[in-house]
């Protein structure tokens, strides 16, 4: 009888260590799932986004666009880039490695090559070449880029399973986003025939769902008439629509809505139009949402990743301005591209089942002539002419005549041509020093520094720091510029970008989805941030990064 009871003890000895051991797989299960990795990390680039655009609009954007995302997500308020010059390539570059360009060596989306004597473009690269368009516009590889983005260390850590796809009308927006390991970085060409294309860095053939969008019949329909979305009464606090200090498109007498799209494209290189209308921004979410579902993206077993770049907003902003009416309509209309973006995600990859950050490349200054007309002191300066004043000063100087001896001048920044300075055996210490003091004498000019100062100095502040984050020793030039305040390098009409001024630094930063929490931070925050916090979701590390993880953005 003892030895039954012992038997049946036994028995429910391990039934309730089965039972418990039971608990504890399910127990670990849950935590696992709990802590997986998201399926897919969005990441939206929008070209030329300064952050007032954000705040100035909302009353504007649906509930389910921009304000969905700071509704919900985590919302950065005092993001800044901490370098110059705030352009495209260095704003994509800095976004996806989470360093600046001192680093990474994007220092612009030109730069002078001292070796080849002649500007060379960011992602040039005669090694490669076009899979569609024309030889010039496939030319290219993100090679010029010096470190990993995150999407490389993901693919790099995970056995390269994931996949990386990169979207931008731009091929700078795409391919420096996507990195050297991209499974695709895909671009748009316009002019004769509209179609998406790629180099062969990438792949020999486009697939088979790339030529079917590329279909005339469908690219067609982004070339729709422009007018404003809403009625033009009701867009607040702009400019007169038709005024002297904005572009013109070719054909078109005056820079007044509605825009005749079609009879305009004749004059404007074709197919390229699209991209300085709204609708360049519509192409660029079909595009995305396709690259998804025939990339199967998000649904593979691990991380994949995406960028898309929204380019048209640029092309927009340097010929109409700020305070435009054409502005404020294609952000109206991106807010729309946005909500109708998230809503794909979340049937197509599953709320919360994807993690999103939403950032800008840079910002703009409203047109400096029209700022004139308000009473602010602006103007818009020729590199040209700077060039050919400054040397005829030099020339009174040094007593003699000096030709060609400013190689190039590009992102504020002097290129001078060291083979004139040896051949007319002058001292490049003193030409250099007698440049920095006609420089400053300019009234447009703030300061000027020299090559040593910025690369030798640990204790610069400010936009020094700025200058100094940015400049590459093998990359940037003798001499870095700062202009004054509302000044920019700029011919004809529009604006541009490219300063250390909050008009141009300050930008956008949320961050939505899972692992991410809601809430906001007035903190100050920085574009090299974004890399290292997004490889801190996935558990990873960013060794060349100089930025900081963020990670009170975190769901604890």
């Amino acid at each position: 009888m003892n030895n039954y009871f012992c038997v049946i003890f036994k028995i429910m000895k391990k039934l309730i260590l089965l039972l418990i051991f039971l608990i504890f797989l399910s127990f670990s299960y849950s935590i696992n799932k709990i802590e997986k990795d998201p399926k897919l990390i969005v990441a939206i680039v929008v070209d030329q986004m300064r952050y007032d655009f954000l705040e100035n609009l909302s009353h504007r954007y649906s509930d389910n666009g921009f304000n969905r995302l700071v509704n919900d997500g985590f919302n950065c308020k005092n993001n800044f880039y901490n370098y110059v010059p705030t352009v495209t390539g260095p704003g994509h570059s800095s976004i996806s490695t989470g360093s600046t360009p001192k680093t990474h060596g994007i220092v612009g989306n030109n730069w002078y090559d001292r070796e080849r004597k002649h500007s060379i473009y960011c992602t040039d690269d005669s090694n490669y070449n076009n899979v569609g368009g024309d030889d010039y516009s496939g030319n290219k590889s993100p090679n010029n880029l010096l470190v990993e983005t995150f999407a490389d260390i993901n693919k790099m850590s995970n056995n390269n399973k994931p996949k990386t796809i990169s979207i931008a009308i731009k091929d700078r927006g795409s391919i420096l986003m996507g990195g050297k390991k991209a499974d695709a970085a895909y671009w748009y060409y316009g002019k004769e025939r509209a179609q998406w294309i790629t180099s062969t860095f990438y792949m020999n053939q486009i697939p088979d769902w790339v030529k079917e969008f590329n279909k005339e019949d469908n690219l067609e329909k982004y070339l729709e008439d422009w007018n404003t979305l809403k009625d033009i009464s009701t867009y607040e606090n702009h400019e007169i629509d038709n005024n002297s200090f904005e572009k013109l498109f070719k054909g078109k007498d005056n820079s007044a809505f509605p825009y005749d799209t079609k009879s305009l494209m004749k004059h404007n290189d074709c197919f390229d139009m699209i991209k300085e209308t709204p609708y360049g921004n519509t192409m660029t979410t079909d595009f995305a949402i396709e690259a998804i579902v025939n990339e199967n993206l998000g649904k593979r077993g691990v991380t994949d990743v995406i960028t898309v770049g929204y380019s048209s907003t640029d092309y927009i902003g340097h010929s109409f301005g700020v305070a435009s009416v054409e502005t404020q309509d294609t952000y109206i209309r991106l807010d729309l591209e946005i909500q109708k973006f998230l809503s794909f995600l979340d049937k197509e990859i599953g709320k919360n089942e994807y993690s999103f950050f939403l950032t800008a490349d840079h910002g703009v200054l409203e047109i400096p002539a029209y700022l004139s007309s308000t009473g602010v002191n602006a103007q818009a300066v020729s590199e040209n002419d700077l060039t050919n004043k400054v040397v005829k000063k030099l020339n009174d100087v040094l007593g003699i005549e000096v030709k060609k001896l400013i190689a190039n001048v590009d992102n504020s920044q002097i290129y001078l041509n060291d083979e004139v300075i040896s051949e007319m055996n002058l001292n490049k210490s003193k030409v250099v020093n007698e440049l920095v003091k006609i420089l400053e004498s300019f009234d447009f000019i703030s300061k000027a520094y020299t090559a040593d100062f910025i690369l030798g100095s640990s204790e610069l502040i400010e936009y020094e720091k700025l200058i100094q984050n940015g400049y590459h020793n093998e990359r940037s030039g003798d001499i870095a510029l700062i202009l004054k305040e509302n000044v920019i390098f700029y011919n004809g009409k529009g604006t541009t970008h490219g300063s250390g001024y909050n008009y141009d630094t300050h930008v956008p930063l949320i961050f939505y989805g899972y692992g991410i929490k809601k809430g906001e931070t007035l903190n100050h925050t920085e574009i090299p941030d974004i890399a290292p916090t997004i490889s801190k979701l996935l558990g990873l590390e960013m060794k060349n990064s100089t930025g900081k993880v963020l990670d009170f953005i975190f769901e604890k």
